[in-house]
């Protein structure tokens, strides 16, 4: 089939999209290209879903080993919604647009040294730098981000 040749290694998810086909009036009233492209579209979906705006690994401080997450010296890390601090993690929920900045408010839902709480954050793309500024209540942090492959 021409989707199993455009998309080697795909074909379990493809046969799920060809079943949905047959199986969903709106789907099959399609013709070959706009299924095609509405399957794909499926497909991809939560892969465009899974990287947010803030995701990298972050420098704590200026001489940061960006190989070591999550120990103090070493660097932060945000992946698919979840930052990654000292002996701590903290799932991002509940994202908020900051109305005329740039700016992301959060709950975030943390656990780490046997504890979990709960606190809001406001994150947001540093202007100055490749970097992002991290507000917690009463706290401001500026990170930069690791470049791909620096130690």
């Amino acid at each position: 089939m021409l989707i199993d040749m455009i998309t080697p290694g795909y074909s379990h998810k493809w046969q799920l999209c060809r079943e949905m086909a047959e199986m969903c009036p709106v789907l099959s009233g399609l013709d070959g290209i706009m299924t095609i492209r509405f399957i794909t579209a499926l497909a991809i979906w939560p892969g465009l879903l899974a990287a947010g705006p803030y995701d990298g690994v972050y420098k704590q401080v200026a001489n940061t080993d960006c190989s070591l997450v999550g120990v103090d010296g070493g660097s932060v890390k945000i992946q698919d919604e979840i930052f990654y601090g000292v002996e701590m993690e903290c799932r991002m929920t509940l994202p908020v647009d900051v109305n005329n900045m740039e700016a992301t408010l959060y709950t975030m839902e943390c656990s780490g040294e046997g504890q979990t709480w709960s606190e809001r954050l406001m994150l947001m793309q540093d202007a100055q730098q490749d970097g992002i500024i991290m507000i917690w209540d009463g706290y401001v942090f500026r990170y930069d981000r690791c470049e791909e492959g620096e130690p």
